[in-house]
């Protein structure tokens, strides 16, 4: 097995795993934001087998600059981490993703590694990060808060207050970030099917840290709501949006 780093110069070749075709639109996105992130220390590493067969990834970036509603500082974060095939997971591959993570926090002087998981959609559950001796530290909603420390004196992570954010969007709002490369195409599904139902929606771009941080969810980097509400907090398709509507126009 071998780790690859992604770099922006060789991102094209290597991909970004759960994207690979450079001629899709949410790959040229991920791209710019990913050239803009990587300055900020954030890294994408993929594992791959030595056929050069991709199996899983982590993007991971130190917690300062997290694209998530939480404070901890001197921790590294996990964004996300993913071994793709069934059939190659329970063999160590995810915790050798963790390690290497792990690794260069300890390198860099850090206190500790910290990532949000969740049982529900799109992030990954805690048991793999329990048996790297991560303890949860934190939940709200869905998500947990899991650490590692390796420093006794250090500050313990915490999250924002992500609900008192919603309450400031009135009307129907989307909020995203291109750190996912599926959102694009998610917005511009649900944003006709808007136009569709004469639903006045309004699209907003999070193009900075500090944005994603206060964000009205605790994926921070997908929210839709209408008038204060927290509707979904992830990437959804066309259909699912229709499904909301029609919940939603007939209350």
């Amino acid at each position: 097995m071998k780790l690859v780093e992604v770099t922006p110069e060789n991102a094209v070749k290597e991909t970004f795993f759960c994207i690979k075709d450079p001629k899709r639109p949410g790959f040229k996105d991920k791209l710019l934001w990913f050239e803009k992130r990587y300055k900020e220390g954030l890294k994408i590493k993929i594992l791959k087998n030595d056929a050069d067969k991709m199996i899983g990834f982590i993007e991971y970036v130190p917690a300062e600059n997290a694209w998530r509603p939480v404070d901890a500082d001197n921790y590294m974060f996990i964004h996300c981490t993913y071994i793709y095939s069934k059939k190659e997971r329970h063999k160590g591959y995810g915790s050798m993703l963790i390690e290497a993570a792990e690794k260069e926090a300890k390198a860099k002087g850090m206190d500790g590694i910290c990532v949000m998981t969740s049982d529900g959609s799109w992030l990954a559950d805690k048991t793999l990060f329990e048996k790297n001796g991560f303890i949860q530290i934190e939940t709200k909603d869905r998500f947990e808060l899991l650490s590692k420390t390796w420093n006794n004196s250090a500050k313990e992570p915490k999250l924002y207050n992500w609900t008192s954010q919603q309450k400031k969007y009135k009307g129907w709002h989307i909020l995203y970030s291109d750190q996912c490369p599926w959102n694009e195409k998610s917005v511009a599904a649900i944003l006709n099917v808007a136009m569709d139902y004469g639903v006045d929606l309004k699209v907003s771009k999070i193009n900075t840290v500090k944005e994603a941080k206060m964000a009205p969810s605790g994926f921070g980097i997908f929210n839709l709501l209408r008038d204060g509400r927290l509707l979904e907090d992830h990437y959804i398709s066309a259909t699912r949006f229709k499904n909301i509507l029609k919940k939603e126009l007939h209350n």
